[in-house]
């Protein structure tokens, strides 16, 4: 697993957002709360933001060099098709 969340050297940001509370992301806090300690310790000095605000359907956003951006929504996904979804995020620039 660790090897699956080594970023590219181009990401330079990756953002959640998701709700608190709403069950629509449940399974994108289930995968933080799995996923973001092993995120966070194989890419130390790359930003990860959790944002959380009642009623924010879950996304998430990666940002490469020159501001290029790519969103993904995590609505409907469960927790193995989220970590795919990061998974392709965070390799491909």
């Amino acid at each position: 697993m660790s090897g699956k969340y080594a970023f590219t050297k181009s990401l330079k940001e990756v953002r959640f957002l998701f709700c608190q509370t709403g069950e629509q992301s449940a399974a994108t806090r289930s995968f933080l709360t799995r996923a973001y300690p092993i995120m966070k310790k194989n890419n130390p000095s790359t930003p990860i933001m959790l944002r959380e605000a009642a009623g924010t359907l879950p996304k998430i956003y990666a940002r490469y060099e020159y501001g290029q951006e790519k969103c993904q929504t995590l609505e409907g996904l469960s927790d193995k098709q989220i970590e795919e979804a990061v998974t392709s995020l965070v390799k491909n620039a």
